[in-house]
């Protein structure tokens, strides 16, 4: 698969000589482009930019191809055009583009129904979708439309992800009342969307399509299944490609078989237009695709800016420190799973603008990071895009609980959509007002519905010790005290992340003011004007225990892995405080967890009598025994196995291979090569070893080298076993 990635000034000659299809499928003259994009989130001038966008498509259409251009959702929302515009100003430069079609994302609704319904109405494009729904299951929207292009027709079935039920504000689907009066097929098995799909693509082949193109927003996640683009493929028949969106992944081109076995072609750009798909349909029939970049209908853009570049670039503030949502170490984005400054200071702005005693507001709506100095109006809106307004009800002490609980819910999981990274979740409260205590080592038992709405608590919380800031001093919540509590529209009112035990609440203020405007007025009232340092760091309300063991702590590499081998019973602790993550690994220890990972199958004889050094009935015992028999690792010349012995990194290599060598695996077939810098001091005895763990990804080199001779770590081990077993768990 070819990408190119091409300046500006020579996008238009490259194209055109070169194309933007794959090996030999160079678009040529009467070939079919289809263009497409998906999660622009107002990226109009990242990455490739829509003046990429259309330097690529007038290159195409001046080298004779037939140019279809469609979107594939997240367009209107996402930056300060949109939010000013509530999306409009994004639908005037895809009308000047030229687009065809598009499909709805869950974003395309953040500025609610009416919008939704006015921005259809703006766009010179259909927008399609076969799986959005009014109350009686009929389509609102086309669930596909057929485009012709020099004869040939080509159906393009839209497909919105059921997620958007909850990804969205959930009361914009609602009536008065809280009834659904419309859904996206959200049924928890997926066949509902399925057989959507399936008649959408069954009519359009019925009415002449040649091709079937599934506009997608669907994604890849494993959180959104089982309506994932590639669920929906396996599960149907007579699509020719999948273009997703939702995920934000890139995708050149993978193929997943469908129902009936034939190969189906998915792609996906990205974000922020750092990528354009280039579909190209041959004159003989061949379909392939492609990601091209670069930057590249200025006037247009330069035009619409010109009205609110000034208010944008206003000053209204400033800050004596940098306010963040990552960690301030290692750069990940942390808001959406622990307390962060600019957390505390937009929780702080909610309540001091309210004067609730405790206010939260959800990590997925704090959205970029203030650097120090200067804050602009537009620096602002990026913080809080959405245009949510100020909210305050009233709340039991047991419903704050529960909502800490339901969006505490994933922090240190696994959990990941398209929009949230490992262990994240949009509804992560940030909170003023309130300190409590996030115990990830109790398994969440937080309850909801197919729509992922609170429901119940099935078992123990593992959010503990919530306390009120009353009178400056924090003391216990009680949970049957009634509390004021400030946020906005979003969580109090319309239930969003799924929060929904506020909505019926007796509501005190309703709609007060924009949440950019909370955040302005707090710092120009309340601060006079600028962000103190006593905001230099996060203020210790959110305490977050991260494993069962004092010396592996939140921000510690191994934390994930050690929590995974403790609760699988593949290790255990020193003792019930400590796991010694930089104790040596010995080899006693390896064959043990290995033992226990095989299912302690039972073993025959003595170790005494096999091994002079080891001891009948010790711990290490029977799995000595049943490594040896098994080939997974022997003693040595001695007679002897040196148990508490610690191993390297290449001797625990050369042991995962013969535990997995039980199973039948083998290095045979493996054509990678090592490329670690202290290749050479890999014994031979153990290259192969080395070559195959790696080549599986249980093993990786620091810095380019592998370090065989380097002693094993119980953490290094932890995670080993977790890169093992995890995937096939």
């Amino acid at each position: 698969m070819r990408k190119f990635r091409i300046l500006a000034l020579m996008l238009v000659l490259i194209m055109v000589l070169a194309g933007c299809g794959t090996g030999n499928s160079t678009p040529a003259a009467k070939d079919i482009v289809i263009l497409y994009t998906n999660d622009a989130h107002c990226g109009i001038e990242d990455g490739m930019g829509y003046q990429g966008l259309s330097a690529a498509k007038r290159a195409l259409l001046a080298a004779g191809n037939k140019v279809l251009l469609v979107d594939n959702g997240d367009a209107v929302q996402g930056d300060t055009i949109g939010t000013l515009s509530k999306g409009e100003y994004i639908i005037d430069i895809m009308n000047k583009l030229g687009y065809d079609v598009a499909t709805p994302g869950n974003h395309e609704f953040d500025y609610g129904m009416d919008q939704f319904n006015k921005l259809v109405e703006k766009a010179d494009f259909d927008y399609i979708s076969c799986n959005f729904v009014d109350k009686d299951g009929n389509p609102v929207l086309k669930p596909y439309v057929i485009k012709e292009a020099d004869g040939v027709k080509i159906a393009f079935v839209g497909i919105s992800t059921p997620k958007t039920i909850t990804t969205s504000t959930p009361t914009y689907f609602q009536d008065g009342n809280g009834n659904y009066i419309y859904g996206f097929m959200q049924d928890d098995t997926g066949e509902k969307l399925y057989t959507a799909v399936q008649s959408a693509v069954d009519a359009a082949r019925k009415e002449g399509a040649k091709y079937v193109i599934a506009m997608a927003h669907l994604g890849i996640e494993a959180d959104c299944q089982p309506w994932t683009s590639s669920d929906v493929i396996v599960n149907t028949s007579g699509i020719d490609v999948v273009l997703d969106g939702h995920s934000h992944s890139t995708i050149a081109g993978d193929i997943v078989k469908n129902k009936e076995g034939k190969d189906v072609i998915l792609t996906s750009t990205g974000t922020k237009l750092a990528n354009i798909g280039c579909l190209t349909i041959t004159a003989d029939g061949k379909l392939s695709t492609a990601l091209i970049n670069d930057d590249g209908m200025g006037d247009t853009i330069a035009e619409i800016k010109s009205g609110y570049e000034e208010i944008v670039n206003t000053v209204v503030a400033s800050t004596k420190v940098e306010l963040t949502v990552n960690d301030p170490v290692s750069g990940e984005r942390m808001v959406r799973r622990q307390e962060t400054n600019l957390g505390d200071l937009c929780a702080d702005a909610y309540r001091a603008m309210s004067g609730a005693d405790i206010a939260v507001v959800n990590g997925g709506g704090i959205r970029v990071s203030i650097p120090a100095g200067d804050i602009t109006y537009g620096q602002i809106i990026k913080v809080h895009p959405y245009g949510n307004a100020l909210c305050v009800v009233e709340a039991t002490g047991q419903e704050i609980i529960d909502a800490l609980e339901w969006t505490a819910r994933n922090t240190m999981s696994t959990y990941s959509d398209g929009e949230n990274s490992v262990g994240e979740m949009g509804g992560f409260l940030q909170v003023s007002g309130l300190k409590y205590t996030i115990d990830t080592t109790v398994k969440s038992s937080a309850k909801g519905d197919d729509k992922s709405m609170f429901v119940s608590v099935d078992g123990a919380y593992r959010v503990k010790n919530v306390k009120v800031l009353k009178n400056g001093k924090y003391v216990d919540i009680d949970p049957k005290a009634t509390y004021t509590v400030a946020s906005h529209n979003y969580m109090l009112k319309d239930s969003g992340d799924g929060i929904n035990m506020f909505a019926d609440n007796k509501l005190l203020q309703d709609s007060v003011m924009l949440d950019n405007q909370v955040l302005i007025n707090y710092i120009k009232d309340d601060l006079g004007g600028t962000v103190p340092a006593s905001y230099a760091a996060p203020q210790g309300r959110i305490s977050i225990i991260a494993t069962p063991y004092t010396d592996v702590v939140d921000g510690n590499w191994a934390v994930e892995a050690v929590n995974y081998v403790t609760e699988k019973n593949y290790m255990k602790g020193l003792n019930e405080t400590t796991f010694g993550p930089n104790g040596a690994l010995t080899r006693g220890m390896l064959v043990t967890v290995l033992y226990r990972m095989a299912g302690s199958p039972k073993v025959e004889g003595k170790v005494s009598e096999k091994f002079s050094d080891c001891t009948d009935g010790s711990w290490y015992a029977d799995a000595v025994l049943w490594a040896s028999a098994n080939k997974v690792v022997d003693g040595y010349e001695d007679g002897t196995f040196k148990p508490t012995k610690s191993i390297t990194r290449q001797e625990m290599a050369k042991v995962l291979y013969g535990y997995d060598k039980i199973g039948g695996k083998t290095a045979e077939g493996i054509t990678e090569k090592l490329t670690y810098t202290d290749l050479d001091a890999i014994a031979d005895w153990a290259l192969e070893a080395v070559t195959y763990c790696t080549a599986e990804k249980y093993l990786a080199g620091s810095n380019g080298a592998f370090s065989p001779k380097g002693t094993a770590t119980r953490a290094m081990g932890a995670k080993v076993l977790m890169n093992m077993t995890k995937e096939a768990a």
